[in-house]
């Protein structure tokens, strides 16, 4: 279409990456996000182009199918955006920031319903004619939120984005499913067949056994213990298309027999076992309803026994059987009525030993038309309600009392009209009636509703929850819920309104407000600024199914409910429920399609689709421990057994991560006790790896210690060794000194090392001057303490020196006529022969100093 003239001078941009709306600058607007301040008729169109940035955001195999629309308000909180339509969910991104838009963004299976609404603005006097009017589309989606897109008025951009709603929301084929038509490589589906027999094996306490694709094929898995066996009768779907291919029955029981009984249950759903006690033989088993006929006379002997052998003796054949209670999930009034239609309830008179109790659960449409009521109930209440005007929060109202309802007095009767409380606490009072009667009284129970896939699956489920620890686990809830709802049958297609395996999908298109939010009101506060009038247009595209029903929903709140109850008995939290459900109701996993494992079967899902385990697994994996989907109080240790909560504890609430966490964000984060516990474990853990590190640290630093005192010892001895060898040395030092000073000598040691040595004479003084001739000798540096590097060799040279003016020396010259030029003596006898002798013993005194037994290593030359 042509682009309209601004109707004054310069126009300027909006400064946002990729955005091309352009106003004039005298109508230029102050926040672009602002619903009351955003006029339409003056913003240009934007050309249609996905913004490169957008692939940032796509899944695996996602493509965009209507290209985006700038401009488009989320009227919920007034945020203005880009609207785009892919196979897989309407993506919703920020004007500002460029980045997903949590409430306005919703995958397309999840979407329940969708209208146009056309709202006139409050238009100025005599301008009535002109006033546009509010191009709006409401979009309510089965996880509790009702969203509201504005778009810019004589354009057909809603159009565009209606009609893709229409072709992509509701597909006729199963192909035509995201979870199908992308196939997805990432996460493989393995086939659950097979983990369904180990569940068995495990039931059948067989843990040696190991269920395998070939044990299927050659039909080895009918393996048995003293009671019970798995029958291969279902193997081919005949006998009964909505159960298992195989089934856990009395070992007593043929499988002929259990052919003639399955002719008595509507749907051939005869009764088989869910899960047996491992200690007293006690046995949950389910079932439909029995064809008694309109007169209530009907009667079948094959399942009869069936029944009574469930019923097996207590501790041996010799005691009293056990007794069997037949748990009808229905309001006896609604048994009856079934009646009309051949169904009806057992009679405790054609069952031995048994007890006919009924629990008195509405049916899908009670169920359906509750949650319709609580989701207007929240959007009404909510903080971001879908009308985009004030409400009771917004007002600095009343508040939800941390997601427990019953602290808003003036609407906890709105509440309570509601139904969905009241109803979820009679499925958790009916599992606990259940669980106790095995736990406490060693009976049998036998659950059936109409059908058995509905009421049955929610009561047999919660029972194994409360009965069994094994299923408080990741692994152990994939095994209930692939067992119990899976296969068995409840039909998820029907339920959740998606297409089945033969291709007729139910067709819930957009609804009248009116059916199922009421009205469509403008705000109060907004009617104060000027009249608004509003019109809804809606038409119906299609056949309206009765089938549609949260029933799986309201079972995932009852273990939320369990989990608030018993914070430590569960592995995982409920951040994971609530994922979980998410992926549930996204159909972006093939794991919940179809209406039975038969279709899943016929349909080849498991190798079409990727698989919601390997998914959910994959997330807990990038973050260990530490992830939001581990429940930080988990103690298996406290709940070994079965949890039966009493009565008073029986008092279910809203479910504030699923419930008010689109009506209320703030609210939905009231399990701050969790985050901020959370948040303290993960620092714990940093603080705990820090300890860790200062250990290691502390024990190589200890390791260090130890290598240098035993360094250090190892140098004390060195020490005291070169000590005692200082002190020998010093010893024999002194013993040479005393052995010179007895030849008559003087001995001086300098601090030097210099030793000067005086020779003295009885008869006449000689001086003889001993010179030290310094001679390299070693010596250890720890000697001396004083002088480490001070020499101890001593080398003593004498010089005989003849004065000639010595009157001796001239009288021995004068009276030795034999004294020859060399100054020899030649008198012996004579006086100078005794000054001869002398000198010759000093002379031998030195010699024999020299041969001393002195270690050179003692003496260092300079």
């Amino acid at each position: 279409m042509a682009t309209p003239k601004p109707r004054s001078g310069r126009s300027t941009s909006l400064r946002e990456p990729g955005d091309n709306i352009r106003l004039t600058e005298s109508e230029k607007i102050e926040g672009t996000g602002s619903w009351e301040t955003l006029e339409w008729t003056k913003i240009e169109p934007a050309p249609r182009s996905v913004p490169d940035g957008l692939l940032g955001f796509l899944l695996e195999a996602e493509q965009v199918i209507v290209e985006g629309y700038y401009g488009v308000v989320l009227v919920n909180t007034d945020e203005a955006g880009t609207l785009f339509v892919t196979n897989y969910r309407l993506l919703f991104l920020s004007e500002g920031s460029r980045n997903i838009i949590p409430l306005g963004t919703i995958p397309l299976a999840t979407i329940e319903k969708f209208n146009k609404i056309a709202m006139k603005l409050p238009s100025a006097p005599r301008q009535s004619d002109r006033a546009p009017s509010r191009r709006l589309l409401q979009v309510i989606g089965k996880d509790m939120r009702i969203i509201v897109f504005g778009f810019r008025p004589r354009t057909k951009q809603r159009r565009a984005v209606f009609d893709a709603l229409l072709r992509c929301t509701r597909p006729v084929r199963l192909w035509d499913l995201y979870a199908v038509s992308s196939r997805p490589s990432r996460f493989s589906n393995n086939n659950p067949t097979v983990r369904l027999l180990n569940e068995y094996f495990r039931l059948l306490g067989k843990v040696s056994c190991n269920a395998s694709a070939s044990s299927i094929e050659d039909g080895s898995y009918t393996v048995s213990n003293e009671w019970w066996r798995i029958s291969a009768v279902n193997s081919t779907y005949t006998m009964c298309p909505t159960y298992p291919f195989a089934l856990l029955v009395p070992k007593c029981i043929s499988d002929e027999e259990v052919l003639q009984a399955s002719t008595f249950r509507a749907r051939c759903r005869l009764p088989v076992i869910s899960w047996c006690h491992p200690g007293n033989g006690a046995v949950l088993a389910r079932s439909s309803q029995p064809l008694v006929g309109l007169m209530m006379n009907m009667r079948s002997n094959a399942d009869e026994k069936l029944v009574a052998s469930l019923c097996t003796h207590l501790t041996g054949p010799k005691q009293p059987r056990r007794k069997l209670y037949i748990a009808d999930a229905r309001p006896r009034k609604n048994a009856l009525a079934n009646g009309a239609m051949g169904g009806g309830s057992e009679s405790s008179s054609n069952y031995f030993q048994s007890e006919i109790v009924f629990f008195g659960i509405e049916n899908i449409h009670a169920m359906r038309d509750s949650l319709f009521r609580l989701r207007d109930y929240l959007d009404t209440h909510g903080a971001t309600s879908s009308d985009g005007m004030s409400s009771f929060l917004r007002h600095g109202g009343w508040t939800w009392g941390g997601g427990n309802l019953s602290s808003m007095s003036a609407s906890v009767s709105t509440l309570g009209d509601t139904g969905w409380l009241i109803h979820v606490q009679n499925v958790l009072a009916g599992s606990t009636w259940i669980a106790a009667r095995i736990a406490l009284e060693s009976a049998s129970v036998l659950v059936h509703c109409s059908d058995g896939w509905d009421r049955t699956t929610q009561l047999i489920s919660l029972a194994n929850l409360l009965l069994d620890p094994y299923y408080r686990t990741f692994k152990g809830f994939q095994a209930l819920v692939e067992k119990d709802w899976l296969a068995f049958g409840h039909p998820f297609a029907d339920r959740m309104g998606m297409p089945t395996s033969s291709g007729g999908g139910s067709m819930l298109y957009e609804l009248s407000r009116q059916s199922s939010t009421g009205s469509f009101p403008s705000s109060p506060m907004r009617q104060s600024s000027g009249s608004s009038t509003s019109q809804a247009q809606s038409s119906s595209h299609g056949q309206n199914s009765n089938n549609y029903s949260p029933i799986f929903l309201q079972w995932v709140d009852c273990v939320s409910q369990l989990l608030r109850m018993y914070p430590f008995a569960f592995e995982f939290s409920s951040a994971f429920l609530v994922d979980f459900l998410d992926c549930v109701l996204s159909c972006r996993f093939g794991n919940f399609l179809c209406n039975s494992e038969k279709e899943r079967q016929q349909s080849d899902i498991f190798d079409t689709s990727g698989c919601l385990w390997m998914y959910l697994a994959d997330l807990r994996a990038s973050e260990g421990s530490s992830h939001v989907h581990f429940n930080l109080f988990y103690e298996p240790s406290k709940h070994e057994g079965p949890l039966l909560p009493p009565a008073a504890a029986l008092a279910p609430t809203l479910w504030p991560q699923f419930h008010l966490r689109w009506a209320c964000p703030s609210e939905a984060q009231a399990g701050e006790v969790e985050a901020q516990c959370r948040s303290l474990a993960k620092k714990f853990s940093e603080l705990q790896k820090a300890k860790e590190a200062a250990e290691m640290k502390a024990k190589e630093i200890a390791a260090t210690t130890e290598s240098l005192s035993a360094a250090l010892q190892n140098e004390k001895q060195i020490s005291s060794s070169a000590m005692n060898l200082a002190k020998r040395a010093t010893k024999e030092s002194a013993a040479i000194k005393r052995a010179i000073q007895s030849l008559g000598c003087k001995v001086h040691f300098s601090g030097s090392g210099d030793c000067t040595v005086n020779i003295e004479s009885n008869q006449t003084e000689i001086p003889h001057k001993l010179i030290q001739s310094p001679s390299k000798r070693e010596s250890d540096g720890n000697m001396l303490q004083n002088d480490d590097k001070s020499d101890l060799s001593v080398s003593i040279t004498v010089i005989d020196e003849v004065d000639s003016n010595n009157p001796i020396s001239k009288v021995c010259e004068s009276l030795c006529p034999l004294r020859t030029r060399d100054r020899g003596c030649r008198w012996p006898d004579a006086g100078c022969a005794q000054l001869g002798s002398q000198f010759v013993g000093l002379k031998a005194n030195f010699d024999a100093f020299d041969r001393l037994s002195i270690y050179d290593s003692y003496f260092r030359s300079e």
